[in-house]
Order: C-alpha cells, then structure tokens, then sequence
C-alpha cells in the first residue's frame, strides 16, 4: 500500500491558504502578549470584557482556572469585567470552588427559566449570553490543566486590534493521555477523524482553522447573539459554520496559544460526541441539500465476553435559537441600553 501524500500549506485552497497566513497570530505564552496595548485598547474601544467557563463537574480543575483569571486579568490588571460559571447540573463542588475562587456562578436552570433547561454545554454557553454583559465574551473550558495564563489576552488581542475581527478560535497542540501515559500529540481525535474531514468536504474555505472543535474562543457579543447555538459538543463546529455565513471568512480569525492540556475521553464517549458533531454539520450542509439530513441514532457496540451488544446513544440537532430573538434577552438589553 503507496502512503498518503504529505502537502503543504501551498495546496490548500487559495482563500483558505490567505486566511490561514493572514488571519493566524500566535500568543504561545504570556511574554509574547503586550498587556498594556490590550488595556489601551480595551480603553479606546470603551468595551466590556466577560469570560465564561461551562463547567459540568470540575471540581478538580475549575478553582484554579478561576482564581488564575479573577487575581491576574481583574485584581492585578483590568482586563476582564465579569467572569462567569455556568454550571451545568454538577453532581460535586464545581459550583462552591468556582464560588470561592472567584467567579459568579449561576446554573443552567435558574436562565430563561420559561425556555426550560437541556444538558450539555451548548446550553450553557448560549444561556451565559443572557447573564453576561460583556461587549466582547470569552469562552474556556472548565477543565483546562496547566499554566493557561495566557489564553484569555491571547483570544482578546486580535478583537481589541482589529475592528474587521468578530470571532477567534484558539488552536494548539493537544497531548494525548491515557491511563496516566502522556504522548506530545494525539488529541483531538474527533477533530481528526469526523470534524477536518467534514468541513474540507463542505466549507474547505474553514480548513484553515487547525482546531474547529476546540473550546477557547472568543467573540463580539453583536454577532454571537445573532446564531443558533447547537446543543452539546455541536456547538463548536456549529458557531463556525454560522458564523462564516454571518460575518465571512475575513471576520474569523485564530490565534496559536501553545499547548493545550485536559481530561480525555473514552472511546465510547468520543464515539457519541463525533455523532453530535456530525449531525450538526449535516443539519447545516442540509440547507442546501435537505437529503443529508442526519438521523437521529449513534449505534454503538460493547462486547460482553460472549457477544456483541448494541446500544443506541440520541445524537439529534437539539438546537437553541439565537439569543437576539428571545423576548426576555431584548427585554434584558433595552435596559442596558436605556
């Protein structure tokens, strides 16, 4: 068997290969981030700045994440004005760490409570819009591990120095480990193997973006509430695709913040996220071609020592409209605005 062929940047697609060159800055670590031009700027643009953590028992990781953020970039600097936890019906401490190191946290069901409550982190993240007032909003991952000091300025560089930029993707290496065996690359694995796949296929203008899937990234809160937020690990790959529609290719940008370090997941449970990721890329590909349609199943198997069992995991789009529609958010915002 010949091996696969190895091409660089050159054989992308003209405008993803401009995009990519164009659009991708680095912040690998907080001494290649100038501060003081961020607060110049932040002062110039008169912005608020909110950071949101979607957190669905974190104990172990959210603390330290939020006194991190709360001491360096609102005590020390202001570079953030609100840090919010979203806590996504947490069975241990998250909420009472997340509380104590810092953060305001509010729960999922207590936002919008006559639009119900779902699980999952789609949910959280666009019910953080309708608690937060940020002019520019920030999104991390509650278990990040490590020195991440530098993500939150890293994301916010190229929307407080760049009026033409509206959404930024964080990309990074991403370690692979497993039963406490660390290997340098790795991760990412449904980026990989269902997500880069898809969107080469199908907007191959994104597939510059070296990690669509991955949860650091920050907005401009006049476009994030403008697009459906898709529910659980749709999410990322949904706000991509929505948001090349809204803005264009030339209002996405990424920034290259070094290595990024987490908690992995089964196999099994990859399986069910790469099913979610799936059906809302087909829900969007469908509105061109209403027969890619997904189905509403991710039949996955386990074997029991004697045979095959099967079972049935629901991975249908359950999607949030966007929040500049909902009644109590133009309520919420008339008054901020009044």
């Amino acid at each position: 068997m010949r091996s696969p062929i190895v091409v660089d940047s050159e054989a992308m697609r003209p405008d993803a290969r401009a995009w990519f060159h164009g659009r991708t800055t680095s912040a690998r670590a907080l001494d290649a981030i100038d501060v003081d031009e961020l607060i110049a700027a932040k002062r110039r643009s008169g912005s608020r700045v909110s950071v949101v953590l979607p957190a669905r028992d974190e104990e172990a990781t959210v603390g330290l994440l939020v006194a991190d953020i709360a001491e360096r970039w609102m005590r020390r600097v202001h570079l953030v004005d609100e840090l919010v936890v979203v806590d996504s019906d947490s069975t241990d401490a998250t909420a009472e760490v997340a509380r104590a190191a810092g953060a305001d946290v509010v729960a999922t069901a207590d936002v919008l409570p006559a639009h119900g409550s779902r699980p999952g982190k789609g949910e959280a993240l666009w019910k953080s819009l309708a608690v937060t007032t940020g002019d520019l909003v920030v999104f991390l991952d509650s278990d990040l591990k490590g020195d991440v000091s530098h993500y939150v300025p890293g994301l916010l560089g190229p929307l407080l120095t760049d009026p033409h930029v509206q959404y930024v993707k964080g990309c990074y290496t991403r370690p692979l480990e497993i039963d406490g065996v660390s290997v340098p690359s790795g991760g990412g694995r449904v980026t990989e193997l269902a997500a880069r796949p898809l969107l080469n296929a199908l907007w191959p203008e994104l597939a510059g973006f070296v990690q669509p899937l991955g949860g650091e990234y920050a907005g401009r809160r006049t476009v994030l509430e403008q697009v459906p937020f898709a529910g659980a690990y749709g999410v990322e790959i949904g706000l991509l695709v929505d948001l090349l529609d809204l803005v264009g290719l030339g209002g996405l940008a990424q920034v290259d913040l070094g290595v990024r370090r987490h908690t992995s997941q089964s196999q099994e449970a990859l399986g069910a996220m790469a099913g979610q990721v799936v059906s809302t890329v087909l829900a969007r590909a469908s509105r061109a071609e209403p027969s890619l349609a997904a189905g509403g199943l991710l039949t996955q198997f386990r074997h029991d020592g004697g045979r095959f069992v099967p079972r049935s995991t629901a991975v249908a789009l359950d999607e949030r409209p966007p929040m500049a529609t909902v009644p109590e958010y133009q309520a919420r915002a008339a008054i901020l605005a009044g």
